[in-house]
C-alpha cells in the first residue's frame, strides 16, 4: 500500500469517533492495554505529560511541547483531530510523522491488531507511542483524545497531569452535570503525580478534583490560585502576559481564551521546574511566541486573509463558542459574515444562544458523517434570532460570503472543526 492506500484503509477498518460520531466510541482500556502489550509498552521508554479537559487542551498540549522544545528536548507530541493530513497528530519537535513509517507500521502490524478490533484513535496512538520510542523523545505530551478516566490515553504513568475546564460537551459518554463530568476528566489523574486544573468552575466541581488527589494522594494545584499575580492584555498581534518570574512576554495564539490557557501553562512549567526539570526563562518566552512555527498549530482564531479579513477557530460546544461571540461583538468590521456548521451530536441550541444576531450567516455541513443538516441547523437557528441562507459545502459557504463582503468585513469560520478542516485547503492549498 502506498500513503494514501493506507490512510484509507485506516478509516475503512477502524471506526474513527472523529467523523462518525458515538457508533465508532469503544468505552474502556481493553484495547488499548491489549496493543500496548503488541508493541511493548512503547511509552514507558520516555517521560510524558498528560492533558485534558472539555477546552484548551490542544492549544495547551502545543504550548507545552514548543517550551519543552526550545528548553532542549526532544519532544513528542500527540493530539487530535486533524485537521488537513493525518500527520498533524504525530509530531517530534514540530516535525510530521513519516509516511513511510505509516505505511510500514500498518504493514509490519495489521495481523497481530486486526483480531483486537481498535479504533481508528486507539490504533493511532499505539502508532505514536511506537514512533515517539522509535525518534528517542525525552518526553511526550499526550491530549485525551475524549473524557479521561476511560480514554485510551489513560494508560500512561505521567511525570504531570494537567486539566484545562470543564463544560459541556460529550454529555452521552461523559454525563449531564458538569461534576460528572468532571470526574471523569479526573481520571487522569495519577498516584502522587502533580495535577494542574486550569480553572477552578465550580465548587461542586473543584470538590471533585480535590477529592480524587486526595485519594491517590497527588499534589493538586489550581492555577488560578496558584498565579494569583497573573495578569493578561489583548493586544493587535495577539496576547501579552506577566505574572511571577515571568516579566511581560507576548503570545502568538490570538484566541479569546489563551488568558486562561497561558496561566494554566504557566503554572504547568512552575510544577515541572519543581519535579526536576530545566526549562530556562527564554525557552517559556520563545515558545509562547512562536508556538505556531514549532509545533505546526492550526485553528485558533487563526486569520486565513487580510480583505476582507478572515478568521476561522475549531471551537464547536457552548463553553468554548461563548468566547469566540464575544470576541466577535468586539471586532472592528462594517459588517460580520459567519460560515457556521455543527456536529450532529453537540447542543446545538445552546451554541446558538450564544451566537450575534447581527451578523449574515452561511448555515453550512462539513463532508463528515458527523455534520449536523445545514437547512436543520438553519431551523433551529432562526429560532434564535440568527438568519442566513444555506449552502450544501463549506466551499460554496466561503465563496458565498466572500462574494458579499466588502474590504472591511469580517468572515468568520467556524462552528465545528470539521468546518475548518474543510475550508483550510481552500486558503493553505
Amino acid at each position: 500500500m502506498n500513503y494514501k492506500e493506507t490512510i484509507r484503509y485506516l478509516y475503512q477498518q477502524m471506526p474513527e469517533y472523529q467523523r462518525i460520531g458515538h457508533l465508532a466510541y469503544k468505552e474502556g482500556l481493553d484495547n488499548s492495554l491489549a496493543l500496548d502489550d503488541i508493541f511493548d509498552h512503547p511509552h514507558r521508554r520516555y517521560k510524558t505529560i498528560h492533558v485534558g479537559g472539555t477546552n484548551g487542551k490542544g492549544s495547551t498540549s502545543h504550548l507545552l511541547a514548543a517550551i519543552l522544545q526550545e528548553s532542549g528536548y526532544r519532544v513528542g507530541l500527540y493530539t487530535s483531530p486533524h485537521l488537513i493530513d493525518f500527520r498533524e497528530r504525530i509530531r517530534v519537535n514540530g516535525a510530521m510523522i513519516d509516511k513511510q513509517y505509516v505505511i510500514d507500521f500498518v504493514e509490519k502490524y495489521k495481523d497481530q491488531f486486526e483480531p483486537v478490533m481498535p479504533s481508528f484513535f486507539e490504533l493511532t496512538m499505539g502508532m505514536a507511542f511506537l514512533w515517539f520510542a522509535a525518534q528517542e523523545v525525552d518526553i511526550a505530551v499526550i491530549e485525551v483524545g475524549l473524557g479521561g478516566r476511560l480514554d485510551s490515553t489513560n494508560i500512561i504513568s505521567p511525570d504531570l497531569s494537567v486539566i484545562t475546564n470543564i463544560g459541556y460537551d460529550h454529555m452521552k459518554f461523559l454525563g449531564n452535570t458538569l461534576p460528572k463530568i468532571a470526574f471523569e476528566k479526573a481520571g487522569i489523574i495519577k498516584p502522587h503525580t502533580p495535577v494542574v486544573i486550569g480553572e477552578i468552575g465550580s465548587t461542586e466541581v473543584a470538590q471533585v478534583f480535590i477529592d480524587k488527589a486526595k485519594s491517590v494522594e497527588a499534589p493538586l494545584v489550581f492555577a488560578e490560585r496558584y498565579m494569583n499575580n497573573f495578569a493578561a492584555e489583548r493586544t493587535g498581534n495577539g496576547w501579552r502576559f506577566q505574572a511571577d518570574n515571568y516579566p511581560s512576554f507576548p503570545g502568538d495564539l490570538k484566541g479569546p481564551a489563551q488568558d486562561k490557557n497561558a496561566r494554566t501553562v504557566l503554572t504547568a512549567v512552575e510544577v515541572l521546574l519543581e519535579t526536576g526539570y530545566t526549562i530556562p526563562r527564554e525557552a517559556v518566552y520563545n515558545g509562547f511566541n512562536g508556538v505556531t512555527a514549532l509545533t505546526g498549530l492550526m485553528g485558533r482564531w487563526q486569520q486565513l486573509q487580510s480583505s476582507p479579513k478572515i478568521i476561522c477557530d475549531i471551537a464547536h460546544n457552548a463553553h468554548g463558542l461563548r468566547y469566540i461571540a464575544e470576541q466577535l461583538l468586539l471586532e472592528d468590521c462594517d459588517q460580520l459574515h459567519l460560515v457556521f456548521g455543527m456536529a450532529n451530536d453537540k447542543d446545538v441550541d445552546a451554541v446558538l444562544a450564544l451566537m450575534p444576531k447581527k451578523g449574515r450567516y452561511y448555515f453550512t455541513r462539513a463532508s463528515v458523517e458527523r455534520a449536523l443538516d445545514e437547512r436543520r441547523l438553519q431551523e433551529q437557528a432562526e429560532a434564535h434570532g440568527l438568519k442566513g441562507s444555506t449552502y450544501p459545502t463549506v466551499a460554496e459557504a466561503i465563496q458565498a460570503a466572500k462574494e458579499n463582503a466588502g474590504e472591511n468585513d469580517l468572515i468568520f469560520i467556524g462552528g465545528s472543526s470539521f468546518v475548518v478542516a474543510d475550508a483550510l485547503p481552500l486558503f493553505l492549498g
